[in-house]
């Protein structure tokens, strides 16, 4: 049986997933290529997430694509908005037609003698087995369980008369009108979802163990949309694109330097927006330092607003247990509840859980160092498109979009088949991956690669250093080795 051969195998088509496409269609022509997709839709999270509110917690000049920058009035888009932009991105271009549905990937199996990888997947509808080869892999699938999300093992769960519900399983018909809701955490998902049940259901709360940062933030640039209005696309959108970068690098720069003084400063935003003499120490002052976990952006103030009008409320406890009718808390407090929504996080899975085997050997990736974020260490003819914690996710991905195309056209120059990101200083020593302490980030931080403690195996968490070690370096250098010449047969034909 002949066994279809990709030049690319693209994972994901999702936000990233299209993005690496259109880099691939414009950059590499030359290149054969597929998308694979777990799922049966275009979009990833954007089509997973269905929660009222769901929005973008980036703003949405470097959310999204460089090479078709945002037209939407709002820089904090709504997710639908997100997925239709994604949408006709792939339908613009073609992309949508090299997308394959259903398509979930089991495993990858490098051989260095073929050099190609051997990629089995399984058809997520029909069960089939799927086997094709590929001469690069490129993972678009980001870094979170898309089956299910992270949940506590709260006691007294069965107990419980009313509905459970976490937002990504979100029902379609979940009825919250007129009825008390209590969404458990105090991240991105929970801030989104109060204001957005607010208006409808009679009482929300939001229980939390203890606070995040939260910062209110324009729904609309005016300046960026005075930019886009008076100059040409072509000059506005890379400018506004940089303008929002920095802005937001410079934030997190400072946050990090001089982390009392960004404290202040967010906890005064907070305090003018709430009602005279609420308790902003209790339930808005986290014990961290700003950016060491990631902080939550509120469209205009909607969650303070929420609060401010007494639909909504902040009760910062620990459940102790569910019962009946709500939840008990660790103060002998009661939360009385219809509904419980667990916004409580994320599960992460790193390439998707797909198995990696390299000549045989089956790679321990938590073992493995991250070449400038995108690529594994010993792992040849992979990369992986992983956004930034701290700014927008498409920021780094499309940067690594470019440096894979790069690396491509240079291979096929060169007429060699392999490349391979290969350490051979020996005073490189492993650190975490990220720089975050989320939970989620935590629960998950052992299963990770690593990153070095020098270039190029650190993670900078930096839009303008990646900017000049993706963007403007050679690929031919640093620890990227380059190998594997075609043969001498296939050269000459």
């Amino acid at each position: 049986m002949t066994v279809e051969h990709l030049d690319v195998l693209i994972v994901g088509a999702g936000l990233s997933g299209i993005g690496a496409a259109h880099h691939l269609q414009t950059d590499c022509p030359w290149a054969d290529y597929a998308i694979f997709e777990a799922r049966d839709a275009i979009g990833g999270t954007w089509d997973l997430f269905r929660y009222p509110g769901i929005r973008s917690d980036s703003d949405m000049f470097t959310l999204g694509y460089p090479f078709k920058p945002w037209q939407g009035e709002k820089a904090i888009a709504d997710g639908d908005s997100i997925l239709a932009y994604i949408e006709e991105t792939a339908a613009e271009s073609g992309i949508d037609r090299k997308i394959r549905f259903h398509h979930r990937i089991l495993s990858a199996d490098w051989s260095s003698d073929d050099a190609r990888w051997t990629v089995t997947a399984e058809r997520t509808d029909t069960g089939e087995t799927v086997v094709v080869t590929c001469d690069f892999f490129f993972s678009c699938s980001g870094y979170y369980r898309y089956d299910h999300g992270y949940l506590p093992d709260f006691p007294g769960t069965d107990r419980f008369q009313g509905q459970i519900v976490h937002p990504q399983h979100w029902p379609e018909d979940l009825d919250y009108a007129g009825k008390k809701v209590v969404v458990i955490g105090s991240g991105a998902t929970a801030v989104t979802l109060v204001p957005s049940l607010a208006p409808t259901a009679e009482k929300v709360t939001m229980l939390q163990r203890s606070p995040s940062y939260v910062a209110s933030v324009p729904g609309s640039n005016p300046l960026a949309n005075a930019m886009r209005r008076r100059l040409p696309e072509k000059w506005s959108g890379p400018m506004i694109r940089w303008m929002m970068a920095l802005g937001t690098q410079g934030m997190y720069r400072l946050s990090r330097r001089r982390p009392e003084l960004v404290k202040k400063a967010l906890l005064r935003g907070v305090a003018r927006q709430l009602p005279e003499g609420y308790d902003v120490a209790t339930h808005f002052t986290p014990r961290y330092d700003p950016w060491d976990e990631r902080l939550c952006a509120v469209p205009d103030g909607d969650l303070f607003k929420a609060i401010s009008s007494g639909r909504a409320e902040v009760v910062t406890d620990h459940v102790d247990t569910f019962d009946e009718t709500g939840i008990t808390l660790r103060s002998g407090a009661h939360l009385d509840a219809d509904i419980i929504v667990t916004a409580t996080g994320l599960q992460m899975l790193f390439l998707g859980g797909v198995d990696l085997v390299v000549d045989g050997e089956k790679v321990d990736v938590s073992g493995r160092l991250s070449y400038k974020g995108m690529m594994l260490e010993g792992v040849p003819n992979m990369a992986l498109a992983f956004g930034y914690t701290n700014a927008s996710w498409t920021l780094k991905a499309d940067l690594t979009c470019g440096y894979v195309t790069r690396i491509l056209n240079h291979m096929r120059s060169v007429r060699m088949r392999q490349c391979t990101p290969t350490n051979t200083d020996a005073r490189i020593t492993q650190q975490p991956l990220l720089g975050l302490e989320s939970g989620y980030i935590r629960r998950s931080a052992d299963e990770f690669p690593k990153q070095g403690s020098a270039f190029p195996w650190q993670v900078h968490q930096s839009y303008l250093r990646d900017y000049r070690a993706l963007h403007d370096a050679p690929v031919d250098q640093d620890a990227l080795v380059f190998s594997n010449p075609v043969p001498a047969a296939v050269a000459a034909n």
